[in-house]
């Protein structure tokens, strides 16, 4: 069932889009990640969901009802939404108890009803034992807990959540993503969040929209949008990949430089986009992980062979080897992620084959 509707959205400042005609479809319980760099529109179009934004033209609906217009908003106290910021905004004068309360207070709700609410949510976060301390006493994981607990225990028709790791360190941004998913999956709130941080949005997501220049670029599920996405700035936004011309014909992909042949495997992608058509300026994702170096037989399952290529550098990460390899019959040069254990010289000459399941027709 629906439970948010945003259609045809705009908001213009003077003469600059900043969200242009988006359109999204929320069901009820699900998460729905905006991702895109800055300036796409992401953090703006949360806000005209909060009712915090005026719309400039389309209409925001929650349970097929209109609650934003371009002539009329309802005000936010009125939407039955919680939104937890970038900064927290937790009270430093209150305890965590009373700002994890403080909602409910707002709300007159009875005071047996309130404690009993705010300890089952504390319980829930793991911050019971810390009902007493105050803001200043807790780290920035528990800061973010407590604003989680804060917009949770009001039971919001909708939970909004902007950038709220972007202030902490990686491992606990991390940490706190994964506590974010397990939190969605015990409550099923219908939550909207914003980030720009792809590996965040891939943890916690149901569904990913990816905006662009104040538009919808695509939305998917984060397994579809990794090995399907339907155009070039999703494919080099979400993780690295390799975005090389290609010739399409009769289903296969062929590239400059290679002799091996790939079929294009997605054909609802490419029929999807436009690209089922045969033509010589093609647009091709493909994932360096997809990409193998060796001799003879292809190394991996599935894998075609390519041709050969020559390493033109190497960088060694830890967890693999990123090669930037050049194809010996010309054409542009691909980066290859290689094992530890593959350590290969630059200038040495490789076979490279493809595993077809990580190429994408996106143009």
């Amino acid at each position: 069932m629906s439970k948010l509707q945003l259609k045809n959205i705009h908001k213009n400042y003077g003469t600059t889009a900043v969200v242009n005609d988006l359109s999204l479809e929320l069901r009820q319980g699900e998460l729905v990640t905006l991702l895109g760099p800055s300036g796409c529109g992401k953090t703006t179009t949360l806000r005209m969901i909060a009712g915090f934004i005026e719309l400039t033209a389309g209409a925001i609906a929650m349970n097929g009802q209109e609650i934003s217009g371009a002539g009329r908003t309802v005000p936010p106290e009125h939407r039955g939404m919680s939104m937890i910021f970038q900064s927290y905004a937790i009270w430093p004068n209150m305890t965590v108890a009373q700002n994890v309360g403080f909602g409910l207070d707002v709300r007159r709700t009875p005071a047996a009803q309130a404690k009993r609410r705010v300890h089952e949510m504390l319980e829930v976060v793991h911050l019971q034992h810390l009902a007493h301390r105050y803001p200043a006493e807790l780290s920035g994981g528990q800061q973010q807990r407590v604003a989680l607990a804060r917009a949770m225990v009001v039971r919001p028709e909708v939970l909004l959540l902007d950038e709220p790791l972007s202030n902490l360190d990686a491992n606990l941004r991390e940490e706190m993503a994964n506590e974010i998913r397990r939190l969605h999956d015990e409550f099923r709130f219908t939550t909207v969040y914003v980030t720009h941080d792809q590996s965040e949005a891939m943890t916690i997501s149901d569904r990913i929209a990816v905006l662009n220049l104040g538009r919808l670029e695509q939305i998917d599920t984060p397994w579809n949008l990794y090995n399907r996405p339907h155009t070039p700035f999703v494919a080099g936004f979400i993780g690295r990949t390799n975005l090389v011309s290609a010739s399409l014909r009769a289903g296969r992909i062929t590239l400059d430089g290679l002799q091996g042949e790939v079929p294009v495997e997605q054909a609802a992608d490419a029929a999807a986009t436009g690209d089922a058509r045969d033509r010589a300026d093609a647009r091709v994702s493909i994932r360096p992980q997809s990409l193998y170096l060796g001799e003879g037989a292809p190394v991996a399952p599935g894998a075609l062979p390519m041709g050969p290529v020559s390493v033109v550098s190497r960088t060694y990460l830890g967890e693999y080897w990123d090669y930037v390899v050049q194809p010996l019959g010309g054409g542009e040069t691909l980066k290859v992620h290689a094992p530890p254990s593959s350590v290969l010289e630059i200038g040495h000459q490789s076979q490279l084959s493809v595993d077809p399941r990580g190429v994408a027709v996106v143009s």
